[in-house]
C-alpha cells in the first residue's frame, strides 16, 4: 500500500466537471476483499467481508461519488461491505434536508436543550456547575416540585408583560402602515389588514455574532400586506398589468415600514430592522450590521469572515436572567488535545474500552487523519462558506466542551462520521440533538451552495436493532446495492423485514410495473451469518462504524483468490467487458492508463485481474479518474 500523496491537478475530467481540476486528485491502493469480525452481530469469526482502499488522497468529488457506491472511510481506509456476503449487510442512508419533518421526540430534544441553556430545566445544583469537569450526571437532574411550581410563576409573569408589548408594537405598526397608506405609498382603496408582532421563541433564536442584539419580536405583516395588494390588482380592472408594475413586494414593504418604525429605538430601547420582509425588534446594546442578509431573524449563519472558526449558532446571555452560552464551531480537522480527552472519557465510560485501547495514534488513525483534499470558499454558490473537506464540529458550554461531531462537507451534501459526548451530559440526547443540527446546518448552506441538499448518516444496518434508530430521521431513502438508486425507505422495510439482504430497486421496478419477476436470481439475495444481535437503546451514534478502527485483526485474502466478486454473480449492473485499458495508473510518480503501461511491459494477468475486481467495486468511471497506485 505504499504510494505519495499528490496534490497536483488531476488529468482526467470529474463529475462536476471543470470544478474539479483545482481540487487536486485521488490516489488509492487496492487492498482487495477484507474478511473481520463483526462489531454489530458480535460474531467472534470473520463473518464481515467488506472490500478496501486505502486513501493517500481523495478529492472531495471522487469521494462523493464513492459514497453513491455505498463507500465509506475510516481515517485514510475506504471501506464497502460485499452485501451478498457479509453478515450484517449495511445500507447506505440518506435524507434531502429540506424535506425533513422532525418527530415530536425530536422536537422535545432540541426543546430539552433549550431549557437546559436558559437556566429553565431545574436541576440540584446551580448550572454554573457545568463547567467544572468533575460534575456528576446526578447533579444534572429535576429539581423538586417546589421550584417548578416557582419557575411556572415566573413564566407565567414573564407572559403577561410580554403580551403588553407585543400589543403596543402591533398599534406602532399599525399607525405606521396607516400612514403609508395616507401618503400614497400603499393603495388607499384597499382595506390593509391589522399588524401582529410576536415574541420569538428561544428556540428560533439563531444569533451568530458576539455582542450583536438579541432578536426579541418580529412581524411578519409585509407579506400579509403584499399578499392583500396583489389580490385586489388580480380582481380589479387593471388585473393585466405585468408583475414589473407592482413593486411592492414584502422586503420592500417591510423596508418601508422599518424606516418609518426607527424612532421605537429612541422611546424603547429597540433596535428595528427589516429581514428579507420580516420587520424584527432587537434589545438595541449596539447596531445591526448594515448587511441585513448575513443577520435573517429566522435561521441565519455567520458570515465566514466574521469568525474563523465558523460558528453555527451561538445563545446569547438572557438579559433578565442567568444563562449557559450554548457555541456550535466548525473546524478543519486537526488534532486537538481537549477533544482527545472528551473521545477517551467517552469511549470509557459509554463504550466500556480500556484505557490502553484508547490511545491518542488510534484516535489521529481514526477520527483525525484524512484523506480529503480540502477546498477553501471560492466566494461563489459552487462552494460553501466553509468550503470542503472533513471538519469537527464542537458544541461548547459555557465554555466547556461536550461534544464533537466528525464530519465531511462534500459537494452534495454533509456527511456525518462519528460523535463522542461528554457522558455527565447524557441526560440532552447530544446524539439527537447533534443530528438535528446538522440537518438545519444543510438547510441553511443550501442557500449559499445549491448542490449541498443532502444529510448522508452512514450506515443502516436493519438486523442490527441499535443501528434503526437512524431511520427515524425520515423521510430518508436507502442506496440499492445492485443499481445504486436511491429508494424510499418506506419501501425498504417491509422488503428488509424479511430477509436482511435485498436488491432494492428491483422491487421500485416490480413496483412502477417495469417487469413481471424480480431481475436478480433469488441465489444471489441470500446472505451468510447469524443475525443474533444485542441491543443498546442508549446507542445515539450517527455512524456506528467504530469497529473499523482497527485493522490488526482483519484477513485480506490474496490476489490468487478466485472466491471474489467475480464467483458469486454479478455486484453491477454496469455491463462489463473485462476491459482494463483505460484505468489510471500511479508509478513512481508517473500517471498513465494501463493499455500504455501494457506496452511499455506487456500484459500481466494478475494484475489484470485485479484491476477488474477493482473496476467493478469503484465503477468505470471512478476507475479511469482516480489513480491506482502501484507505488
Amino acid at each position: 500500500m505504499a504510494g505519495k500523496t499528490r496534490k497536483s491537478e488531476a488529468s482526467t475530467s470529474s463529475s462536476s466537471g471543470d470544478n474539479n481540476n483545482n481540487r487536486g486528485e485521488t490516489v488509492v491502493s487496492d487492498c482487495g476483499r477484507r474478511r473481520s469480525s463483526c462489531g454489530y452481530c458480535k460474531s467472534t469469526s470473520s463473518t464481515s467481508v467488506s472490500h478496501g482502499l486505502w486513501a493517500h488522497s481523495i478529492t472531495v468529488d471522487d469521494y462523493q461519488d464513492l459514497l453513491d457506491r455505498g463507500w465509506r472511510r475510516s481515517g485514510s481506509f475506504l471501506y464497502k461491505p460485499e452485501m451478498e456476503k457479509t453478515c450484517c449487510p449495511s445500507y447506505t442512508i440518506r435524507l434531502r434536508a429540506s424535506d425533513f419533518v422532525p418527530s415530536k421526540e425530536q422536537q422535545r430534544v432540541s426543546k430539552r436543550i433549550q431549557r437546559f441553556v436558559d437556566g429553565t430545566l431545574e436541576v440540584k445544583k446551580s448550572v454554573e456547575a457545568t463547567k467544572d469537569p468533575s460534575i456528576s450526571a446526578s447533579a444534572c437532574s429535576e429539581a423538586s416540585s417546589s421550584g417548578t411550581k416557582e419557575s411556572l410563576s415566573n413564566k407565567n409573569k414573564e407572559k403577561n408583560v410580554g403580551d403588553h408589548i407585543t400589543n403596543y408594537l402591533s398599534e406602532q405598526v399599525d399607525n405606521v402602515i396607516r400612514t403609508c397608506s395616507e401618503s400614497g405609498q400603499f393603495p388607499c382603496s384597499v382595506q390593509l389588514p391589522k399588524a401582529s408582532v410576536k415574541k420569538v421563541s428561544q428556540a428560533k433564536r439563531k444569533l451568530l455574532v458576539e455582542g450583536a442584539e438579541d432578536l426579541m419580536y418580529s412581524s411578519n405583516i409585509a407579506f400579509q400586506i403584499a399578499a392583500t395588494i396583489r389580490q385586489a390588482r388580480s380582481i380589479a380592472k387593471d388585473a393585466s398589468r405585468s408583475a414589473e408594475d407592482n413593486p411592492l413586494s414584502p422586503k420592500i414593504i417591510a423596508e418601508k415600514l422599518a424606516a418609518s418604525l426607527d424612532q421605537l429605538a429612541n422611546t424603547n430601547g429597540l433596535a428595528i430592522r427589516a429581514c428579507n420582509g420580516h420587520i424584527n425588534f432587537y434589545t438595541a446594546t449596539t447596531q445591526v450590521s448594515s448587511n441585513e442578509d448575513s443577520h435573517i431573524a429566522l435561521g441565519a449563519q455567520e458570515s465566514a469572515t466574521e469568525r474563523k472558526d465558523f460558528s453555527l449558532r451561538k445563545s446569547s446571555v438572557h438579559p433578565q436572567g442567568k444563562r449557559l452560552r450554548l457555541e456550535i464551531r466548525l473546524k478543519r480537522s486537526s488534532f486537538d488535545p481537549e477533544e482527545f480527552a472528551l473521545y477517551r472519557r467517552y469511549q470509557i465510560n459509554v463504550h466500556n474500552d480500556t484505557l490502553d485501547l484508547v490511545s491518542e495514534s488510534s484516535y489521529r488513525r481514526f477520527l483525525v487523519d484524512t484523506p480529503l483534499v480540502p477546498v477553501q470558499p471560492t466566494g461563489d454558490s459552487r462552494v460553501p462558506l466553509c468550503g470542503f473537506g472533513s471538519f469537527h464540529q464542537q458544541y461548547v458550554i459555557d465554555g466547556r466542551l461536550v461534544a464533537v461531531g466528525v464530519i465531511d462537507i462534500l459537494p452534495k451534501c454533509l456527511s456525518s462520521k462519528y460523535l463522542f459526548w461528554d457522558p455527565d451530559f447524557a441526560f440532552l440526547s447530544l446524539g439527537k440533538y447533534s443530528a438535528l443540527q446538522e440537518i438545519g446546518w444543510v438547510k441553511e448552506n443550501e442557500v449559499h451552495c445549491p448542490s449541498l441538499q443532502y444529510y448522508y448518516l452512514g450506515y443502516y444496518i436493519h438486523s442490527c436493532s441499535k443501528m434503526r434508530y437512524k431511520a427515524a430521521y425520515c423521510p430518508s431513502e436507502l442506496l440499492c446495492p445492485l443499481r445504486y438508486q436511491w429508494v424510499p425507505f418506506d419501501i425498504a422495510q417491509p422488503l428488509l423485514d424479511r430477509k436482511p439482504y435485498v436488491v432494492l430497486s428491483d422491487f421500485v421496478l416490480l413496483q412502477n410495473g417495469e417487469s413481471s419477476q424480480p431481475l436478480v436470481p433469488e441465489n444471489v439475495m441470500e446472505v451468510q451469518g447469524d443475525e443474533n444481535h444485542n441491543e443498546d437503546s442508549n446507542d445515539v451514534l450517527i455512524d456506528g462504524d467504530d469497529d473499523e478502527e482497527d485493522d490488526d485483526d482483519d484477513e485480506f485474502e490474496s490476489d490468487d483468490d478466485d472466491s471474489g466478486p467475480d464467483s458469486f454473480g454479478q455486484t453491477s449492473v454496469e455491463i462489463e467487458n473485462g476491459n482494463v485499458s483505460d484505468i489510471l495508473i500511479g508509478l513512481k510518480g508517473s500517471r498513465l492508463r494501463y493499455k500504455d503501461l501494457q506496452r511499455a511491459i506487456g500484459p500481466g494477468e494478475r494484475l489484470e485481474s485485479q484491476l477488474r475486481r477493482y473496476k467493478r467495486v469503484v465503477g468505470e468511471k471512478l476507475a479511469e479518474r482516480m489513480v491506482y497506485s502501484l507505488g
